[in-house]
């Protein structure tokens, strides 16, 4: 294009070969012309000689919204002759940006001429429904416009707006030539549209272009949120975006990427709308998921329509006016949205980015369910092959509490496992950062739960594990961990039962944030194994150390003297056949006799006889054991039960059960301890020591002592109802002086036995010894005999014992000392402490016991008196 020429200024009486010519000259420049800055430049140098104005402006219409708005103001708008420049009028700003309709009776009027219009402001400018530019022209001395419609074919398209200070306005000559123009003015508008639409197409592609280069480097989130930040930093500088992501539940939002700009805010608040989960339906964000194509937000106005969002608060806070929201799809699929603050819009540049972002955010989460898999998976191998070597309680506790904290961020709160009576959840396992130990175990029925509670019934009714939403309802009726979750800020409990094949094991309560139910099952079954091998393993353990304390117990029993009851005088016959009639009912026995009868042979016979032979009868001696202890030897004890408790001990009842259990010596047996025993038998029954669990029995007793219990009950010492207990079928066994028949076979029965133990040849007895034997009173009966025998083997050289030593020939009640020269040294030792204890009253231990005086200590001097067979009734007397 050629330079303007300016042929200076003219009235519009100059000459009109000269007028047409400069026509003729704008016609032509306006058909080259293909850019806005030209064109006004050119129409006020071409037209100002012909008349005189101050500014001109083109508006554009936007036939969609029905609006007009400026398109070519002038840049630099003449003074009026009494007023100075417009730029410093308050509204000018606001009406080179604003947007006017067309409904206005003016542009009606404008619309509807064939021509230019000439008005006069004094008219126009205060009247209603009339633009507020015409105010702003006035107030500046502006007198009249001229205005006239551009078109192209009939459409129009535009308005071309000339303004002049002349009281006289337009004359008619101008506005002809203003009416020949106004073609080629518009012809010049669409070319220049058009010419701005390919390079605004050219823009955006070399935008998108550039955009989906980087796109293409993209991998993660944050090199997408490098990449997105530097996109709109460029298309919208100074503004703020946040893009968020449908959760894996559809119907809520979280934030995904975001970035705030150069905005002052609160932290906190940014912070709580960040982690924040927004239903999708909460009025903002379902209206841009439904739209197909960008929608613009006016935030005070979605404020005033009561939309009370965290997210729009922290808008107003930022000083975003407006935020265009657009929905992100990838293909059909719904991904999430965006929400950029602009002022306008532009649809073509915002769909391609965010289609692009669609596509990257589905990678990139596909990728994150890849990895997390891949992630689980390891997990869940590494699970696996702790999980194989678990054997023990502690070991389950250590590795469910590692591998779901590590995964999940998720707590195992307690495994309960079913009761034997298949009606009630105890706790197992539980987490001690939620639960004190001592406080599970003084309050177990507190946080046992019932198969019949909804909650439980629910999981054990479903095959995956379940979600549980915390609430009041919930807190009352299911866990009673709602204290603990809520200092802890979790909001979801997981529960799911614990299984083996179809066997209920029991259940596990979690208490977190998100799990994956697929990943959550795996684990739950791999538990169920593991807990399922822990209990059978604690079974084995147990009766491992049960077998061990019967063997240990079994050695014990063997070490005894007595292999088998020897005797078949008439007193023993009668025993014999009481024995043929009780041995195979379960029928309680109560062996009576004085000490060394042979009341535990009788025992073992009665048991050998039994359906129970096939488990090893169990022995107590009742007054071997301290008061306090013999409570703990019956029926065992917790691991803590009292001070030395320091493991679980499994007490005789428990040992002898689906057997039988010899109380020797009950007669001795403690006033509280009666009480207990009773009870047991009553309800066949029992608890351990400092124990909460029941444990049924099936026992079988055996109860033997050489008290009369007839006259302990009439003194006091001894329960009536625990002897009408005991004395079902009594059996009394003859002392030896009753039974002279059986002396030569036992006399030669403990001979060859003690021959043999010392390795010599069978010694034997003569007549006159023989003589001896049976003539004896035996007040220690056949225990004395076995030790007289046992000591003539020891002293003897000869193969016949021809004389025995006796002690004098006494009763069995009398006191009178025996003579310690003619007894065994075992039975001279035992006489030793049974006089003993009779001076010290029965004490054992302490100041003035039988331990000081003999010069042992108190556990020593327990083991001799077990040892050799001292009962209370030797020492103590009433």
């Amino acid at each position: 294009m050629k330079p303007f020429s300016n042929p200076g200024r003219s009235t519009t009486h100059a000459n009109p070969e000269r007028e047409w010519q400069l026509l003729l000259d704008l016609g032509n420049d306006l058909a080259n012309i293909h850019e806005k800055r030209d064109l006004i430049v050119l129409f006020s140098e071409r037209i100002k000689p012909l008349m005189p104005f101050t500014h001109t402006i083109i508006t554009l219409i936007d036939c969609k919204d029905q609006t007009y708005s400026p398109f070519l103001p002038n840049q630099h708008p003449a003074a009026s002759k009494d007023h100075s420049g417009y730029e410093d009028h308050s509204g000018y700003g606001k009406i080179v940006k604003a947007r006017f309709p067309l409904g206005e009776p003016l542009i009606e009027s404008v619309l509807a001429a064939d021509g230019p219009v000439d008005f006069n402001l004094a008219g126009f400018a205060d009247a209603a429904q009339s633009p507020p530019f015409l105010q702003v022209n006035f107030e500046k001395g502006i007198g009249h416009v001229l205005m006239t419609t551009l078109r192209t074919g009939d459409q129009p398209i535009g308005f071309l707006h000339v303004y002049t200070d002349r009281e006289e306005g337009f004359p008619r000559q101008f506005r002809d030539i203003v009416r020949m123009i106004t073609p080629q003015l518009s012809a010049a508008i669409s070319n220049i549209i058009r010419s701005e639409q390919i390079l605004q197409k050219e823009s955006e592609n070399s935008f998108l272009l550039d955009f989906s280069n980087a796109m293409t480097g993209v991998r993660s989130r944050d090199d997408l949120a490098l990449v997105v930040k530097k996109a709109f930093g460029k298309l919208n500088p100074g503004g703020g975006y946040v893009i968020r992501k449908i959760n894996a539940d559809g119907i809520t939002m979280s934030a995904y990427l975001h970035d705030t700009g150069p905005c002052s805010f609160d932290k906190d608040l940014l912070e709580q709308v960040l982690a924040e989960k927004f239903p999708i339906g909460d009025g903002i964000q379902n209206r841009i998921m439904d739209s197909h194509i960008p929608l613009l937000f006016d935030v005070q106005r979605e404020l005033q329509r009561g939309y009370r969002i965290s997210y729009l608060d922290l808008w107003e806070q930022m000083g975003f006016k407006t935020m265009v929201g657009i929905a992100l799809r990838n293909g059909d699929t719904n991904v999430g949205l965006l929400l950029l603050s602009i002022d306008r819009i532009n649809i073509p540049i915002l769909q391609g980015i965010c289609s692009q972002i669609a596509i990257a955010m589905g990678n990139i989460m596909a990728n994150e369910e890849i990895l997390r898999r891949q992630s689980e998976q390891q997990l869940m191998l590494t699970f696996s092959n702790q999980m194989t070597g678990v054997k023990t309680k502690a070991e389950l506790d250590d590795v469910i509490s590692g591998v779901l904290h590590g995964l999940f961020q998720t707590r195992v709160a307690v495994l309960y496992l079913l009761a034997e009576d298949q009606l009630t959840l105890r706790p197992y396992l539980f987490d001690k950062r939620f639960f004190q130990e001592d406080d599970i175990a003084n309050h177990e029925d507190f946080y046992s739960l019932s198969i019949n509670e909804e909650h439980v019934r629910l999981v054990f009714e479903s095959n995956l594990p379940i979600l549980l939403e915390i609430d009041e309802n919930t807190e009352a009726r299911c866990l009673k961990l709602s204290i603990q979750r809520k200092q802890r800020g979790l909001t979801n409990v997981y529960a799911s039962a614990l299984r083996l094949g179809d066997q209920k094991l029991g259940m596990v309560w979690m208490l977190g944030e998100k799990i994956s139910e697929p990943l959550l099952q795996a684990i739950c079954a791999q538990i169920s194994t593991a807990v399922s091998n822990v209990l059978a393993n604690e079974q084995i353990l147990l009766l491992k150390k049960q077998l061990e304390e019967e063997n240990a117990y079994l050695k014990q029993q063997l070490r005894t003297n007595f292999d088998q009851i020897v005797g078949s005088g008439q007193a023993m016959q009668q025993v014999y056949r009481l024995i043929s009639l009780v041995a195979e009912s379960n029928a309680t026995v109560l062996l009576l006799g004085e000490t060394g009868t042979g009341k535990e042979l009788i025992a073992k016979a009665i048991h050998n006889a039994s359906e129970r032979k096939g488990k090893l009868m169990i022995k107590v001696n009742c007054a071997a054991m301290p008061a306090g202890l013999i409570e703990s030897e019956l029926f065992g004890h917790e691991r803590g039960a009292f001070t030395g408790a320091v493991e679980r001990r499994i007490g005789k009842f428990e040992l002898a059960n689906q057997s039988t259990l010899f109380l020797d010596e009950v007669g001795e047996m403690p006033p509280e301890t009666q009480v207990k025993l009773l009870r047991v038998l009553q309800e066949k029954e029992m608890e351990r020591v400092g124990g909460k669990n029941t444990i049924k029995l099936n026992v079988r007793i055996i109860a033997a002592t050489n008290r009369d219990l007839e006259a302990e009950v009439k003194a006091g010492r001894f329960r009536l109802d625990l002897y009408y207990r005991l004395n079902v079928f009594p059996i009394k066994l003859p002392p030896l002086r009753d039974r002279r028949e059986d002396i030569e076979a036992l006399a030669g029965f403990f001979l060859s036995k003690f021959s043999k133990s010392t390795g010599r040849k069978t010694v034997k007895l003569s007549a006159n010894a023989l003589r001896q034997l049976q003539a004896y009173l035996w007040p220690g009966n056949v225990r004395e005999l076995e030790h007289l025998i046992e000591r003539s083997v020891l002293v003897t050289t000869d193969p016949m014992i021809g004389e025995f030593f006796l002690p004098q020939a006494t009763t069995p009640t009398t006191n009178a000392p025996l003579t310690q020269s003619d007894l065994p040294l075992e039975e001279v030792e035992r006489m030793h402490i049974i006089q003993v204890l009779r001076r010290c009253g029965g004490k054992i231990s302490g100041v003035g016991g039988a331990a000081g005086i003999l010069g042992i200590p108190g556990n020593t001097l327990h083991s001799k008196i077990r040892k050799l067979g001292i009962s209370k009734a030797d020492y103590y007397t009433h």
